[in-house]
């Protein structure tokens, strides 16, 4: 590589040094400023961290110092997401013990973070896998466990073969463990859930106090809740004294009914093929349905196969037998798992009725064009008029199911429901690297909740890694055999241990008391700081990690330990920087790593160019090249200062030219000002101090040097969020008193920012005819649309055809027509 253009190695350890020991960003509890609480979403410690990672902590630490800057008591805190699947995998392939090697990526990514020069409360660090974070964790179960918010059921899971463990329905994509990229298979266990559908209906209203949210996250939420409102009604089975409950949202087709159809798990089957002469059949056609996925079960285009139960049930708006079957393309979790179906109007049923020559029956006409059922190629599925319907018949389809639903209800046959898509959050994994369940289970007392005082329940450390569907902890005789809390019998405990997504629910909360030992959190310190003023991280945690915070947060708050409903006042959802077209992944082979980087460049460049590469919130391709204009810049401005500093005994004189300058200066801290408390338009206020670093260099060439060390100062301070190191040296270059961050945000004056306004003399053919004002940096477009817009002058060219606009070097305009 050249000649360093500054010495950023002989700076940069400096700083990070300086800081470290003054304090910066050490939060004072008994301040007297405004707080302001900014969170970048703690990491996985799974090893170094590349270039990817580093825009959420770079834009985490902007802001951060920014609001130094600004005056406020910030708390930027760092803490480490230390349980979960990586850690363990690595243990079994025959490497460390996951804490020992979750200890030594920590060691490693905290050294990469302080390179970075991102700033943190290093004194309220917390790591979820250690005993005194844990204890809370399961200290925060007991409490939904008691408010009866934590269960034990059996289940249909997702269950991924690779990881040994279950899924949650969100960590599964496109049939995929978003670990490990497996496919994931359906299993039945015994599983712990949290009862977050008990506030699904809250979690959902409570969006809408979110301001400060972006609005596809919310929009997210909103889907992933799911809200509808439809009917419930039961279908009898003839002949048996069982009902089956459908949920609809389509109570209008409820005449048009002409099978029944069940998920493949629905609980009921067992009972309901007792006697049925094709029994093994039917379980065999199961079981290759539940091997299929949901997504793949769910999607328009998946064959539709079923068989039938050799059962059927009443319809009960009209007393019709229908048959009863089972299905690949109903799925449990979506309403009962019992749909009544209807093939003229419902494109999935129709597919499935041709294929087994089921009835079709058109209960809604098309007013445009009647429907003739042998002459259908697809369902009808828009509004229209009721027929075939009874006493509803004519009505629309629209009207009819509030009167359709009325009627049932008071017939005793249908009864109006709210259904949410949203299901309880499971929280099992058989897996050792997680917090254990503090439960243990007596066969006289039943399930037994570990007392308070007996927290944490300690994850042994010796343990044997060999993973074959359940938790390696049941192999740990000195673990699972304990005595009952209640009865001091013998007793057993539970070996699953909790989802990571727990732990990551509520370490907000820790960071203002972290070595408190008598509880999670403190009640009067979380109620001055929370919300979180901005929490910044990936839009890939818009359901999981925010939807389970707001669900633990508003479960604190209704059992009194905290004030405040909602855990983060903003959000902000940076996006992902991508290299040859991918996301950066060690299997893609496109990672690219900060150090090699940080070695030619320094951090400063590193950070400048994350910045610069583009609006924060899209995402961005990665160009090494790139990265030398970075640097280049920095460069530049190292040597303004020094130029600036040899100015310094040169007699000043005021020229007219020096207020273009002056002028850039007001205009530049404004817009960068703006940008930074707008959308974190990072990227353009960069710009904008380049281009004041370029005319202040323009200024100084030409002996314009009245306002040359105001614009250095200015630049100066502008940029130390982004690329504090250089800041701090420079500053000091200057003949300031470090650190720059105790200075204040520079102020513009409006007036001062204005343009000078020029009134150019408009001539037609040669004639003066009007006048305009514009700002000096207007563009010719700009002077162009200002003079057409002109009355005088759109009277003077009414029915001509212009030839030629002009402007004459903003002296006049010269049309010709």
């Amino acid at each position: 590589m050249k000649e360093k253009l500054y010495p950023f190695d002989a700076i940069e350890k400096k700083w990070q040094d300086y800081w470290e020991k003054m304090g910066l960003f050490r939060m004072d509890p008994g301040s007297k400023k405004e707080k302001y609480y900014c969170l970048v979403m703690f990491p996985y410690p799974s090893g170094k961290l590349h270039v990817g990672h580093g825009r959420n902590y770079i834009i985490g630490d902007a802001l951060a110092r920014y609001k130094i800057m600004k005056g406020y008591n910030v708390l930027s805190p760092i803490g480490w997401d230390a349980f979960g699947l990586p850690a363990e995998n690595a243990a079994i392939k025959g490497g460390l013990h996951p804490k020992e090697s979750t200890l030594n990526n920590i060691t490693a990514m905290k050294k990469q973070l302080v390179q970075w020069g991102a700033g943190y409360d290093w004194s309220r660090e917390v790591t979820s896998c250690l005993p005194d974070y844990y204890k809370w964790t399961q200290w925060i179960f007991l409490k939904l466990f008691e408010k009866g918010l934590a269960y034990k059921k059996k289940a249909a899971v997702n269950w991924c073969p690779s990881c040994n463990t279950v899924l949650a329905n969100e960590q599964v994509v496109n049939n995929l463990c978003e670990r490990c990229d497996s496919k994931v298979i359906e299993k039945d266990l015994e599983q712990w859930f949290f009862r977050i559908t008990d506030y699904a209906q809250r979690l959902l209203d409570d969006i809408s106090s979110l301001e400060y949210w972006p609005e596809r996250v919310k929009t997210m939420q909103v889907n992933w809740i799911g809200k509808s409102v439809g009917v419930n009604i039961d279908f009898p089975v003839d002949g048996e004294d069982i009902k089956i409950t459908c949920y609809t949202t389509r109570v209008d087709t409820i005449f048009g009914a002409t099978y029944m159809v069940l998920a493949p798990e629905y609980p009921d089957i067992p009972r309901l093929i007792e006697q049925a002469p094709n029994r093994a059949n039917i379980y065999e056609f199961i079981v290759w349905a539940r091997a299929q996925s949901r997504s793949t079960r769910a999607a328009e285009e998946n064959e539709k196969k079923g068989v039938f139960t050799g059962c059927y049930v009443i319809n009960p708006v009209n007393n019709e037998k229908i048959p009863l079957w089972i299905a690949n393309y109903i799925l449990m979790e979506y309403g009962t798992g019992a749909v009544m179906a209807v093939p003229a109007h419902d494109q999935r049923d129709f597919e499935f009725a041709k294929k087994y020559n089921l009835g079709i029956r058109v209960v809604i006409e098309n007013p445009h064009s009647p429907i003739i059922v042998s002459s259908m190629e697809k369902a009808y599925i828009e509004n229209g008029i009721m027929i075939n319907s009874e006493k509803f018949n004519g009505m629309s389809n629209i009207d009819a199911m509030e009167e359709i639903a009325d009627w049932m209800e008071k017939k005793s046959t249908g009864q109006k429901t709210v259904h949410f898509r949203l299901r309880d959050w499971l929280i099992s994994r058989q897996r050792y690297w997680g917090a254990p369940i503090p439960v243990i289970y007596c066969d006289k007392c039943g399930t037994v909740a570990v007392p308070e005082k007996d927290l944490p329940v300690l994850l042994p450390e010796k343990i044997e890694f060999k993973p074959y569907g359940q938790s390696p902890l049941a192999d740990s005789k000195k673990f699972v055999e304990t005595k009952c809390p209640k009865c001091k019998g013998s007793a057993k405990r539970e070996t699953d241990t909790m989802d990571t997504f727990v732990d990551s629910s509520w370490y907000y909360l820790r960071y203002l008391s972290p070595k408190d030992a008598g509880k999670a959190f403190d009640k009067d310190l979380v109620n001055k700081w929370l919300p979180v003023d901005q929490y910044i991280g990936g839009v890939e945690h818009a359901i999981l990690h925010l939807l389970y915070s707001r669900f633990i947060t508003k479960v604190l708050s209704d059992l009194g330990y905290i004030a405040f409903k909602e855990p983060f006042k903003a959000l902000f959802t940076q996006g992902m920087i991508i290299k040859d077209g991918a996301k950066m992944s060690k299997s893609k082979g496109n990672v690219v790593s900060p150090d090699d980087l940080i070695d030619r460049y320094g951090a400063d460049t590193i950070r400048l160019y994350t910045l610069f590469i583009g609006p924060p919130e899209k995402d961005a391709e990665w160009n090494d090249r790139a990265v030398e204009g970075a640097y280049r810049f920095l460069g530049r401005l190292w040597r303004l200062v020094l130029k600036v500093k040899e100015l310094e005994n040169v007699k000043k004189n005021l020229k007219p030219q020096d207020r273009d300058l002056e002028r850039k200066i007001h205009q530049t801290i404004k817009k960068v000002t703006r940008d930074i408390e707008g959308d974190f338009k990072f990227n353009t206020a960069i710009s904008a101090v380049m281009e004041l670093v370029n005319e202040a260099h323009s200024a100084v060439e030409n002996d314009n040097i009245y306002y040359a060390k105001d614009a250095a100062i200015n630049a100066v301070l502008l940029l130390a969020p982004f690329v504090p190191h250089i800041a701090e040296e420079l500053w000091e270059t200057l003949g300031c008193q470090p650190s720059v961050f105790n200075q204040q945000w520079p102020c513009f004056d409006e007036l001062k920012a204005k343009e000078e306004m020029l009134v150019l003399p408009v001539m037609i053919n040669g004639k003066l005819r009007s006048r305009i004002e514009v700002e000096d940096s207007a563009s010719h477009d700009h002077i162009k649309a200002v003079v057409l817009a002109d009355d005088k002058v759109k009277g003077y060219i009414k029915g001509t055809c212009i030839k030629n606009f002009i402007v004459v070097g903003k002296k006049l305009v010269n049309i010709v027509v």
